[in-house]
Formats: structure tokens, sequence, C-alpha cells
């Protein structure tokens, strides 16, 4: 998210909903680093913002409204995990903004202004009793947004030192067409435990992939041949480690030149037969070589901050930290893209 973009996320969209725990002191310190200093209410306000994202747009697919107490895959619960990547972000904001000399990074009189302008928009936009359940004092988001503003300036001076690039090698891209031929069953059961697919079945599925790639040898144009044998062809780029379609498709479609097709190849789900159409999709590897590049630069980044850490005293005060509590505290995003009025759930304990 580009800075301007993120200030805009930031400006008169969180709503909080019903009571929280009142004993956070706005001015208690969660995270210090060597003189640098995250207040609670200021890591309240930062958790919050993101507690709201994950409310209002991912709340369905982690889980609906009790999704904070429900296992994430590292065994934590999701308000665990997600405080814990939080705590994480604090740490790094403040030696951040503690070696900004170091590389000559500072705030243009456009980013004061900017960020002034969406603290007075969000103040605008949420009423007195929300803002102070987020810890929304203007003090608090204009530091906030500060922060990350910061963290975006100096990520960007940090890999800017990077000596990190990607080959055309490394990034390269082929191209293939594909006909997928899936397993079915002839079970009319509901029952998912009659889905297995038979022996018997299998084979039809291979003969008829059999069938097709055999035609396939001699016809002009792959996915014109396709269509008149009644089904399509499909497009994919890949390199070696790709898995899709699938890792047994692309390992044998990656052994082959260009116009060469692979038989049939099966795979647990399916039979396949492809064609390799190009051994270096030049738009396909660009944005390989893209993706590989930001990769390597975030690689360096961590290794920079994880080096930072090593030598800074970092003092984490976790009772204050604690206090800051998902499951008794909803805040979503308030629509302000229609009428304004506040989409935001106004349940909670």
């Amino acid at each position: 998210m580009k800075k301007r973009a993120l200030i805009l996320a930031l400006a008169g969209i969180m709503a909080a909903s019903l009571t929280g725990c009142g004993s956070l002191k706005d001015d208690a310190v969660v995270v210090k680093a060597g003189d640098e200093e995250i207040t609670a209410g200021v890591a309240n306000f930062y958790a919050r913002y993101t507690q709201a994202q994950y409310e209002t747009y991912f709340a369905s697919y982690f889980g609906g409204d009790d999704m904070w107490t429900k296992n994430a895959s590292d065994g934590k619960t999701y308000e665990e995990s997600i405080k814990e990547t939080l705590l994480d972000d604090l740490k790094n904001m403040a030696l951040l903004e503690k070696r900004m000399k170091d590389y000559d990074v500072k705030l243009t009189k456009a980013d004061k202004k900017a960020i002034n302008d969406a603290a007075e928009e969000f103040d605008k936009a949420n009423s007195q009793k929300k803002k102070d359940k987020v810890s929304g004092s203007e003090e608090n988001v204009k530091r906030v947004m500060t922060l990350m503003v910061i963290e975006q300036k100096m990520r960007s001076a940090i890999v800017a030192e990077a000596n990190v690039n990607v080959t055309d090698e490394e990034a390269v891209q082929k191209h293939m067409q594909y006909v997928e031929f899936d397993y079915t069953t002839s079970s009319d059961s509901s029952d998912s435990s009659d889905k297995t697919v038979s022996d018997d079945e299998k084979k039809q599925v291979k003969e008829k992939a059999a069938a097709f790639a055999e035609g396939a040898k001699t016809a002009e144009d792959f996915a014109s041949y396709a269509t008149e044998q009644g089904t399509e062809a499909k497009d994919a780029t890949f390199d070696s480690d790709s898995v899709s379609p699938s890792k047994e498709v692309v390992k044998a479609a990656d052994k082959l030149g260009e116009g060469e097709l692979t038989g049939v190849v099966e795979s647990d789900t399916a039979c396949y037969v492809a064609k390799v159409t190009s051994l270096n999709d030049e738009a396909a590897t660009e944005t390989k070589k893209q993706s590989l590049l930001t990769e390597k630069q975030d690689k360096y980044y961590k290794k920079v901050l994880k080096k930072w850490k090593k030598e800074e005293k970092i003092t984490v005060h976790k009772g204050t930290w604690n206090k800051i509590d998902f499951t008794k505290l909803s805040v979503k995003a308030k629509d302000t893209s229609t009428t304004g009025t506040s989409t935001d759930s106004t349940s909670g304990n």
C-alpha cells in the first residue's frame, strides 16, 4: 500500500462498538528502543486499526464473530497470532524511527500535511465515545500515521542499499496450453463417502485423454482442436517450482521444447494433456522478476532489522500490551463510500 493510500485508509473509517477495558493508560509505555517509545495509546490505536481490517473484510473467512478465539495455523488463537505480529511491528517502528538520521530520512511538508488532514478527517468521522475506545485521540492518530510513513520511507532507503538483482535465468517463465480430464464417479449419492472414483472410471478417463493426445499430435492449433473435441484448453505460465495446474504436468512440460506435447499425464485427481507454447513468456517473466526482486529486498530488509534488534536493547511491557483485548471490543470499518453510515457491528462483551 502506498503512503497516500495508507493514510486515507486510516482516516475516517474506524468505528468501535460496545464496552472495552477502560484500564489502559494512554501514556503507559508498551515498547522502548533506546530513547524511542511507543505508548499504550499509540499501540492500541495501531492494533485496533488492524483489528478493524480483519473484522470487516476477513471475519467470514477466519470464523465469524468469534474469530479471535479460534485457532490459527500456528497453534495460537487468531488474537494471539495477530497480536504477536503487531508487537513485532511496533518494535520495528521504534527501531526505524531511531535510525532515521542514518539514512537521512525526513518527513516532508507534504507528508505532515497529509497526516494532519487525515487525522482531522478521522476525528470528524467518529464519535468521542468510539475514539476513546480505540485511543483515537488526534495525537495518537498522528503518531501512528507518522510511524507508518517513517516505516515506508525507511524501508525504501534500506532496500535501496541492498545489492540484490534477479537474472533472466532465475525469472524465466514458460507457457503451456493444457486440457484437464477430471476423474468422475458414476455414483449419484450425495454421501461424500460414495465419491471414490473406481479404477474402471479412471481407466475410462485415461482412455479419453489418450485419444485426445493422439489427435493433438497432428492438430495445427491445440486450443482449436480442444474446442472441436468438446473440451477447453487453458493457459498457464510456469517454471520448475510451479505446482499449477499440477506438479505432475509441470514436471512433464518442463522437460519439453517449444511446440512439444506431454502425452497423457496422470495426477491424483485428473489426467492432463499439455503443449508447451513458449519457453519464455516475456510478460510472465517480467512479473516473476519483480516478484523475486521484492522477495530478495524483503529478505535484506528483515536481515537489517534482525541485526538492529540484537544491537539495541528493546523493552516490552507485556502487562500493558496484554490489556489490549480483541475479544472484548469489536472494531470495524465504517462505510463512507455512499451514505456515510456505519456498517460496524454492535455486539460484544
